[in-house]
């Protein structure tokens, strides 16, 4: 019997046997009724949250697929992993990592794959990594050949590959989408699963909202177009240095946007198209809504709310036109930043009885109302942390802390548990702040997340938002604290993927208290001192 603490309350119970539903999307930003959005109707996700701890400050170690996806799933970071494009397998080029869902499979678990969990290709060995991380072949759906090809209808009734791509599922190759097959498939997985009564770790991976924005076309009655606005700071920072600029390179290729025929790099969009672009993004997160809804709900109808963990995260968030940059593939927090929720039966909510549904379907379309989360935390944690976290909580042992050179380490993780934050309230956050500009302040007082983004060069090139490995020349570090961004922009050699911190190209210094959107770039108007020392002999290492 193992003691643990919720926010709420304290109890002991048996956590053996727990199984794992993992839930991990591409390209979604905390865009989220519980994460205070207003607009967006999240009524499934909203209610995983009322059940959950949820981190408001949670980061990805890298703004791009691959990369983040490796990284949290070895709990290594990209400069371990040594994957910072799409291009190398790690047990390969870097070392024979042991995964999240190795070691799961390692102590008995059954581990299973839908969706897109680990990215598809060179990077994961064309085969999901399995059979290392899982106990069957990866299930991938059907349609999902289909995401980049042209099922958009125009308004002159042609076909064409737009970024903006509301749909009739109906007509649409097959009847389907692939986020649909992917419900279909871990629904039925469930169902063998509770026949077999073994012990699971189910990840199942959706793709919207990544682009395209392909969603069924009923859910933009939710979001009339005079309801969108433009972002809070659509223009480009006056001291935004230019390494640190993603010109969208991705979304340039889409034939509407290729229509607009918009300067490089900086734009902008016309202001109607970005609104466009807002609505289908929302409208694509409620189309994921409606999918998480079904899968949880079908968590209820099989009888295994009350034995499973449910983890709901994203590789990476995406920009909406902030800074004047759309997609990923920069260090702000828009591109960063991730939800995060841990449901834990009998430790985030009170012990559930058997038949007790906990997830009952909501429907967006009628469904309005906000759930509270049943715990929040401030605390600012990585997802290279998610490794040994969920190993906490199923109660299999921890793994090790990764040694300063761990290329030859099998099992480790350079992530620590954050079970110990689900006891935090939110008084001892707001004390433990500090400023970026205290020379005083103990850099250990509060947990800080550091992400990484590669350049090419020092201003904007076509292949900035996604240099391969033998173009990299620039690697921006940053560190996100609870009350400051700092990022440094410095050489890199990717020949032997050092980084030379002697050779600073441009720095970037947000405060969040004046600050909060990341506009005003401060790094040449104060003194560092001390603190940033502590960051660059850390980065260093």
């Amino acid at each position: 019997c193992v003691e643990l603490k919720s926010i709420y309350f304290q109890f002991c119970f048996f956590i053996d046997g727990m199984n794992v539903l993992f839930i991990v999307v591409d390209d979604l930003r905390p865009l989220l009724g519980c994460y205070g959005d207003k607009l967006v109707k999240s009524p499934n996700i909203d209610q995983l949250a009322s059940r959950s701890i949820v981190f408001s400050n949670a980061y990805a170690q890298q703004a791009v697929c691959a990369p983040s996806r490796v990284s949290f799933l070895t709990g290594r970071r990209p400069d371990t992993t040594r994957l910072y494009d799409f291009y190398s397998y790690w047990r390969v080029h870097a070392g024979n990592y042991s995964t999240m869902p190795q070691y799961f499979k390692d102590n008995g678990y059954m581990t299973l794959s839908v969706g897109k969990v680990f990215h598809p290709g060179v990077s994961s060995n064309y085969s999901d990594d399995y059979p290392y991380s899982w106990s069957i072949p990866p299930f991938h759906p059907s349609a999902e050949k289909y995401e980049n090809d042209k099922t958009c209808r125009g308004k002159d009734g042609k076909l064409y590959a737009n970024l903006v791509c509301p749909v009739d599922v109906t007509k649409m190759p097959g009847g389907t989408l692939p986020d649909i097959q992917s419900t279909e498939e871990a629904i039925r997985l469930l169902n063998v699963m509770k026949i077999n009564r073994q012990k699971f770790f189910l990840a199942v991976g959706y793709h919207k909202p990544h682009i395209p924005l392909r969603y069924p076309q009923e859910f933009l009655k939710l979001y009339p177009l005079e309801n969108i606005t433009l972002a809070p700071d659509p223009w480009v920072p006056r001291n935004l240095p230019p390494v640190a600029y993603n010109p969208w390179t991705d979304i340039r290729q889409r034939d509407d946007v290729e229509a607009l025929n918009v300067s490089f790099p900086y734009g902008p969009l016309p202001d109607d198209f970005q609104r466009q672009i807002r609505q289908s993004y929302y409208a694509a997160v409620s189309y994921l809504d409606v999918q998480v809804g079904l899968l949880l709900n079908a968590l209820d109808n099989v009888g295994l709310s009350n034995n499973t963990i449910v983890v709901f995260t994203a590789d990476h968030g995406w920009s909406l036109g902030e800074h004047g940059e759309w997609a990923k593939y920069s260090n702000f927090d828009v591109a960063t930043r991730v939800p995060l929720m841990f449901y834990v039966p009998g430790m985030t909510t009170s012990p559930v009885s058997q038949g007790t549904r906990v997830f009952p379907y909501l429907d967006p379309f009628s469904h309005n109302g906000i759930s509270a989360p049943q715990g929040q935390s401030k605390k600012v944690v990585e997802l290279v942390s998610l490794f040994p976290t969920l190993a906490e909580l199923a109660g299999l042992q921890v793994p090790p802390v990764c040694p300063e050179a761990s290329f030859g380490v099998v099992l480790c993780t350079e992530g620590t548990s954050i079970v110990p934050y689900f006891n935090v309230s939110e008084e001892e956050v707001e004390e433990g702040k500090g400023r970026c500009d205290d020379t005083d302040r103990s850099f250990h007082e509060e947990p800080v997340a550091f992400s990484q983004y590669p350049r090419p060069a020092d201003t904007p090139q076509w292949n900035s938002d996604k240099p391969k490995l033998k173009d990299i020349r620039i690697m921006g570090y940053s560190m996100r604290t609870i009350d400051c961004r700092y990022t440094l922009w410095v050489q890199f050699d990717p020949n032997n993927f050092s980084a030379n911190f002697d050779d600073i190209h441009a720095g970037e210094l947000y405060m969040m208290e004046t600050d909060p959107n990341q506009d005003y770039n401060i790094y040449n108007n104060i003194s560092h001192g001390w603190f940033f020392k502590k960051i660059l002999g850390f980065l260093k290492h």
